[in-house]
């Protein structure tokens, strides 16, 4: 039985010619953000990650086919509501979708998976997931943090997603031994705002992308397993204020508890609640933390394939 994944021409030919390449995810197409609005953001991206010398490689699972890379008709498929078929894809239902020649989008989980399949080593994505608040009573904690002590894949984000417990995720990203740096700050950023109100901090913080590409390149030496995580902070410029933000944050919390929303169905949820409460700006926050996000992702990619861009 053969691996069943394609890649597209322009990524296959930048990994033959060990060019930078920038792995995303889909789930933010088709679960993450309204349409068609989603579809504008994934464009962008992929335009923000091209612009800097790099490829991108938007992954998802189509007709029981992992394709790594998109053209225009498969980023339409996924956006579109009306598609009513796209799948949410972690680590547990990618065999099963794949088996049964389904489609999905890919979480963090699946997309680190992936592209380490296809041999790319650098993921921009929006926020992690990660430990959820009452976790010690629900156990709610997601596949992506064990994903990132399996996989070697340097993940560049902006920080877990605000409305989880971020304390016990950096603790439990520790146990499971990833390394966890911050991108020109001390501080962890806290998605929507570039600190967390208690000002949590990284175990470490880097300055560029070489020293992260080094970081990466040295454990791999080592022959230590897993990949890297690095929490880059959203533009001063974009930020929501923790003053504003985290009494929204609770509210929306309460609410989710006060209707009884559990399991896969709390964060769609959370997110919702928050996009109204804040007419519309934590989408837009979202947006420009995901192109901050592929911007820096392109600068490692370049920095761990020698400085190679597009030719």
């Amino acid at each position: 039985m053969s691996l069943p994944m394609d890649i597209a021409p322009e990524v296959a030919d930048a990994l033959a010619d060990g060019r930078a390449v920038v792995a995303l995810e889909s789930t933010i197409i088709s679960h993450g953000m309204p349409y068609p609005r989603n579809i504008e953001t994934a464009r962008q991206v992929e335009g923000e990650i091209r612009a800097k010398g790099a490829v991108p490689a938007t992954i998802a699972v189509l007709e029981g086919r992992i394709k790594i890379g998109l053209d225009d008709a498969a980023l339409q498929r996924l956006g579109d509501p009306e598609a009513g078929d796209i799948a949410k894809l972690s680590r547990r239902d990618l065999a099963a979708c794949i088996a049964a020649g389904g489609s999905g989008a890919t979480t963090v989980a699946t997309t680190m998976i992936a592209a380490h399949l296809a041999g790319i080593e650098v993921f921009a994505t929006g926020g992690i997931g990660g430990v959820h608040k009452g976790a010690e009573s629900t156990f709610d904690i997601s596949a992506d943090l064990h994903e990132l002590a399996e996989t070697p894949v340097v993940v560049v984000c902006a920080g877990a997603k605000a409305i989880l417990d971020i304390p016990k995720t950096l603790e439990v990203l520790e146990t499971l031994g990833v390394p966890v740096t911050s991108f020109g700050q001390s501080a962890f950023p806290a998605f929507w705002s570039r600190k967390h109100p208690d000002g949590i901090n990284s175990p470490s913080q880097v300055a560029s992308a070489a020293e992260i590409a080094g970081r990466f390149q040295t454990a791999k030496l080592l022959g230590l397993r897993g990949g890297m995580l690095v929490a880059n902070p959203i533009p001063e410029a974009d930020e929501i204020s923790n003053d504003e933000m985290w009494p929204i944050i609770e509210t929306a919390i309460a609410e989710a508890a006060a209707q009884g929303v559990e399991g896969n169905a709390v964060t769609p949820f959370l997110l919702q609640r928050i996009f109204e409460i804040t007419g519309g700006r934590s989408l837009e926050a979202n947006i420009a933390l995901v192109l901050n996000n592929a911007r820096l992702a392109a600068e490692i990619a370049k920095s761990l394939s020698g400085g190679s861009g597009n030719r």
